[in-house]
């Protein structure tokens, strides 16, 4: 089905199969943010930067090779930094970068909506109106 596509080109047309083919950035957010742990990690890392004892502290449940692996995805993805000091023993933190923080107002409208949904019902997140 090809639709035109608002606000484009006279005689452009919109090919939904076009997704399929290449990254779609929404898809792309909600796969980030869909894995497991993900927006809690990032609810608590808006708080400010945190060492691993501190995230496995803030997050009842999650694992060692879990809190080490969604690290890690967000790194590679530019949503954080991770800062090493040359200490004895080894101190690392980690925290937002400004791609990071940039997915506070999508976090705030998320929790906002839920609370909606949920008529009224409030969490004990970190993330705050």
């Amino acid at each position: 089905m090809n639709v035109k596509a608002s606000g484009s080109k006279q005689g452009a047309t919109f090919n939904p199969s076009q997704c399929w083919e290449q990254t779609c950035p929404i898809e792309f957010v909600l796969q980030l943010l869909s894995s497991k742990w993900s927006v809690l990690l990032l609810a608590e890392l808006l708080q400010g930067s945190r060492r691993t004892h501190e995230l496995l502290e803030a997050l009842p449940g999650i694992s060692t090779k879990t809190l080490t692996a969604r690290l890690r995805a967000l790194e590679k993805h530019g949503l954080l930094k991770r800062h090493v000091y040359a200490e004895v023993p080894p101190h690392v933190e980690y925290s937002l970068t400004e791609k990071g923080r940039s997915l506070e107002p999508v976090m705030m409208e998320l929790k906002q909506v839920g609370e909606r949904l949920l008529e009224g019902t409030t969490c004990i997140c970190p993330l705050r109106a």
